[in-house]
């Protein structure tokens, strides 16, 4: 299908504004990973873009090379905020932790950037806060009105910011979890909150750590939705440039390794935590300020994408029978980097409605409810939401106790069994 004029190329770094890029890693042409899809005979239709990763070599933004239009992307999106055991406790953690280092009133005003179905905002919402989403998603912005979380169905920009001060007044807490990295324009993000914040007030950011990424090859976290990876000092250079500071770090286990950032006003009484600091050196001892350290990634995951078809494929030959499980916007970067369809797996499992009864983008492989898959129960799960491993794992006792057994992709592609 045509694309032209639905994408458009990096040239500038979005946080230095240099333009001397590191190639990383390309994976072609790539369909987009919550593009799911009505099942059909063919997809004449869908729409792939060129996904490649890049490396300022000023201040080590890893980029995509290439955004996609933001309408395309969220407007109607599938992706809804997991109600795991993992992700739910660490919601409560959040909000936990914001209002006790920023000593949050009662009656403190909550603003969500990306705030999906109004989850976390319901963990403010039980402290006492009044709470502000704001998601384009207008599919999800309607949910989670009806849910009593008011939201509004609009990007954060600098006007927006203007028209909720207006109505809501000052924010305490501005908290975007998991959607800072999906953002270009992150000059026009950082001009909206100092608009919106109150002088004591604070920008939380969590994003998957770029350093982790290295680490454990997790290379199913680039998709077309992840414009940036991030590292401290990044972030750092980033807010600076803006008239904000980052004034404390925390590394945190959810989506595979993430950091939460905590920024404030130039002026604000917040102290810089050491940890900051901490963590920047970590990163220059890591490598992660050099070219090598990216060479070795896109080495490593070339090693996965010829390792994991060997290993699936094997089975197959030996007349196993494998499916996925979790149809995540993670595992359909695995699936079409890999090469591996619907001649590999016969179905893919999810608990979200959403995707129950369409099919993956790229492979086209059905997804299913879990009970279906339960009836249906393969020799082998592909774990696509290997994120959530032992969370799942310790809720499939039964199909391991039948002999099931689990394939978890990365970092190296092995089994699992009792």
């Amino acid at each position: 299908m045509d694309v032209s004029g639905r994408a458009s190329q990096v040239t500038e770094c979005r946080v230095c504004g240099k333009s001397d890029w590191q190639d990383v890693v390309s994976f072609g042409q790539m369909p987009l990973a919550n593009g799911y899809l009505e099942p059909a005979k063919s997809y004449p239709d869908e729409l792939y873009f060129p996904l490649a990763l890049l490396s300022c070599r000023s201040c080590r933004l890893l980029s995509l090379s290439l955004v996609v239009d933001p309408e395309l992307l969220y407007r109607d999106y599938a992706y809804v905020t997991s109600d795991s055991n993992m992700i739910r406790n660490h919601m409560r953690y959040v909000a936990q932790t914001c209002q006790k280092r920023f000593e949050m009133p009662a009656d403190s005003l909550v603003v969500e950037l990306g705030s999906n179905i109004g989850t976390q905002l319901k963990e403010f919402q039980s402290a006492g806060m009044r709470t502000l989403g704001v998601d384009p998603a207008e599919n999800l912005a309607e949910i989670a009105n009806a849910a009593g979380v008011e939201t509004l169905p609009e990007f954060f920009n600098a006007e927006t910011a203007e028209s909720i001060r207006e109505t809501h007044g000052p924010a305490r807490l501005i908290l975007g979890r998991h959607v800072f990295a999906h953002i270009d324009d992150v000059a026009g993000i950082a001009a909206g909150v100092s608009q919106l914040l109150a002088p004591d007030g604070v920008f939380a950011i969590e994003v998957p750590y770029a350093l982790d990424m290295l680490d454990k090859i997790e290379f199913d976290t680039i998709y077309h939705e992840h414009l940036s990876y991030y590292l401290v000092g990044t972030l750092v250079t980033l807010f600076e440039r803006h008239g904000l500071r980052v004034v404390d770090v925390e590394r945190v286990g959810v989506h595979g390794g993430s950091i939460m950032v905590f920024v404030g006003l130039e002026g604000s009484r917040w102290p810089v935590s050491p940890r900051v600091p901490e963590l920047i050196a970590l990163e220059e001892r890591t490598g992660l300020y050099e070219d090598a350290a990216y060479h070795r990634f896109a080495q490593s995951i070339d090693q996965i994408r010829k390792d994991l078809p060997t290993l699936v494929r094997g089975l197959l030959a030996e007349g196993k029978r494998i499916a996925g499980y979790g149809a995540s916007a993670k595992g359909n970067t695995i699936l079409n980097a890999c090469g591996l369809g619907p001649d590999e797996l016969e179905f893919c499992s999810d608990t979200t409605d959403l995707k129950q009864g369409k099919v993956l983008p790229g492979t086209h492989i059905p997804v299913c409810t879990p009970e279906y898959a339960k009836a249906h129960a393969p020799d082998y799960y592909l774990l696509l939401a290997w994120n959530y491993a032992g969370e799942i794992i310790g809720n499939e006792r039964a199909f391991m106790e039948a002999g099931g057994r689990f394939i978890v992709p990365i970092p190296v592609p092995s089994v699992v069994g009792p």
